[in-house]
C-alpha cells in the first residue's frame, strides 16, 4: 500500500470564529434600538448555545443576527441545531441551540456505502467521527470529493489530510 493516496472526511467548525461571531451578536444587541432595555443572554457551552431573552420575537431577531454573523465569519449554518423556544420563568424565553460536530454514524455509513457503490477502486473506512478514503489514483479521490460535495448532508463536510 505504499502508493496509496488518502484523505479524511470530517465535520467540524472553528470555535474561535464562532466565539467571535457571538461576541459581535452581543455587541450589536447591546447597541440596537429595538433591543433597548431587553435582556439578551447568550452563553456558549461545549456543544450548545443557550439564548435567554424577553420574547419569541426577540429570539428570532437574535437567530437572524447569529446566522448573519456566522456567515460573515465563514461558518456553515449547518452547525446550528435550532431548538424550540420555551418559557424560562420571569417573563423570559429560552432557546437551546445545539452545535453539530463530527459525522454521525448513519451519515458516515451512508457515505461509505455511496463510495463503495460508485467508486469500486476506492476504499473507505469509518474512523471515529471521520471517514478515511484511500485509493491508488488522485483522480479517483478528486471525483469522490466532488461527489461528496454534491450530497445534501445535515452537517458541513471538510476534506483534510489529503496526501
Amino acid at each position: 500500500m505504499a502508493g496509496d493516496q488518502s484523505f479524511d472526511v470530517v465535520s467540524d467548525f472553528d470555535e474561535q470564529e464562532l466565539r467571535n461571531a457571538l461576541d459581535q451578536v452581543r455587541r450589536e444587541a447591546g447597541t440596537r434600538f429595538d433591543f433597548k432595555g431587553v435582556t439578551v443572554d447568550l452563553t456558549q457551552a461545549k456543544d450548545e448555545l443557550i439564548l435567554i431573552t424577553n420574547d419569541e420575537h426577540r429570539a428570532n431577531a437574535i437567530k437572524d443576527l447569529i446566522e448573519s454573523k456566522a456567515i460573515r465569519r465563514g461558518l456553515s449554518l449547518k452547525i446550528f441545531d435550532w431548538g424550540k423556544v420555551e418559557e424560562a420563568g420571569g417573563n423570559k424565553v429560552r432557546q437551546r441551540i445545539g452545535l453539530r460536530r463530527g459525522l454521525s454514524e448513519d451519515v458516515a455509513k451512508r457515505m461509505t456505502r455511496l463510495i463503495r457503490e460508485e467508486f469500486p477502486k476506492v476504499k473507505s473506512q469509518i474512523q471515529g467521527d471521520a471517514v478515511r478514503v484511500s485509493g491508488k489514483s488522485r483522480d479517483d479521490l478528486q471525483r469522490v470529493i466532488a461527489r461528496l460535495r454534491e450530497l445534501d448532508e445535515p452537517v458541513p463536510l471538510q476534506f483534510e489530510n489529503y496526501r
